[in-house]
């Protein structure tokens, strides 16, 4: 789960770079609170899906969850 954390949370802050926004910004554009952005940026395991999200909206993106076909 961390290493999965650890991707999301570097992308996430990788793209609000790359638009020019501060933390604050973000948090104002995608309606989401200023410290869900800094948990979701700091790595925080235990963040609501649907607030991911939201957030992720913003930058045309979303988590989904995927069948796995490489168990046996």
């Amino acid at each position: 789960m961390w290493m999965f954390m650890n991707n999301l949370s570097a992308t996430v802050k990788m793209l609000r770079k790359q638009y020019g926004l501060t933390q604050e910004e973000l948090s104002l554009k995608s309606c989401v609170g200023l410290r869900f952005v800094r948990d979701l940026e700091q790595g925080k395991e235990t963040l609501r899906l649907d607030k991911v999200n939201q957030l992720l909206d913003f930058f045309n993106y979303e988590m989904v969850a995927i069948l796995k076909t490489d168990r046996q």
